[in-house]
């Protein structure tokens, strides 16, 4: 049987410029979005939901889980790239460093991970979650910089700055296991 992995990005959060955004909350777009996810993915399969322990991935993992009647579980790792010493920034400026980041793998240039060390440790965590659940479709719950990270990767393309800016909160990928194939990315969810 063909296992399944689905990666998701988080729904809308609440933006709090006075506050870490891994301590955002969703906003009330993004909890509705975060229903019309579940909705959508409702015959999709998933047995388990886990997610980084990020309250706005924490959150949409809840409104998953609560629809589709599964549990859900946060786990160490699967938190986005770490920026925690940015601070915050108009949104053109802060999609220029993202850019460079990704132009710049191996090179710390925005925050405290470098998008070489982002993408070791989220696959690392990732690949933990899926043989600890094996033959599940699992879903996790995560961030937008990680995911296009670690789904350039798989498919062997230097498309993660490309993929980061059309993935919309929330959207999701769908990996084929045990080849860890890219089946499909929903950048928009309709």
């Amino acid at each position: 049987m063909l296992q399944k992995l689905f990666l998701i990005k988080h729904a809308k959060p609440l933006v709090n410029p006075s506050q870490l955004p891994e301590l955002w909350k969703l906003s009330a777009e993004g909890i509705e979005a975060a229903k019309h996810l579940a909705s959508v993915l409702h015959d999709a399969g998933i047995s388990k939901i886990v997610c980084s322990e990020e309250v706005k991935a924490i959150e949409t993992a809840e409104i998953l889980a609560e629809q589709l009647r599964l549990k859900h579980e946060p786990k160490p790792d699967l938190h986005e790239h770490d920026r925690s010493n940015v601070p915050h920034m108009r949104s053109g400026e802060f999609i220029s460093h993202v850019e460079l980041f990704f132009r710049r793998p191996a090179e710390r240039v925005l925050g405290k991970e470098s998008a070489d060390e982002a993408l070791e440790r989220f696959e690392s965590a990732v690949r933990e979650v899926v043989s600890d659940n094996p033959g599940e479709t699992v879903a996790i719950v995560s961030h937008g910089t990680v995911i296009s990270l670690l789904l350039a990767s798989l498919q062997g393309k230097d498309n993660a700055f490309d993929l980061w800016r059309a993935m919309q909160l929330p959207s999701y990928a769908v990996v084929e296991l045990p080849g860890w194939k890219v089946d499909s990315v929903v950048t928009r969810i309709e």
